[in-house]
């Protein structure tokens, strides 16, 4: 999982190679890596605390879902 985020976190280091539509400072991967690196410490812990699988599946589709609505309204700025 650990690889996935920081294969996540490349992405637009990538992008940023090939094109100039993708325009990240250090202060975005910094962002960035510190909401990867706690979504996956959320999906960690829940994986590891819950002790069914059903609790296990929905702690972490709330943290996943948690993250990608702190990205979303990054992202687009409404905040």
């Amino acid at each position: 999982m650990w690889v996935g985020l920081a294969g996540l976190l490349l992405l637009p280091a990538v992008a940023m190679r090939f094109t100039a539509e993708v325009n990240w400072g250090l202060e975005d991967f910094a962002a960035a890596a510190l909401l990867l690196g706690m979504m996956g410490g959320g999906v960690e812990l829940a994986s590891r605390m819950a002790v069914r699988p059903i609790w296990r599946m929905m702690t972490g589709v709330a943290v996943v879902a948690a993250v990608a609505l702190i990205w979303v309204d990054a992202a687009v700025g409404i905040g």
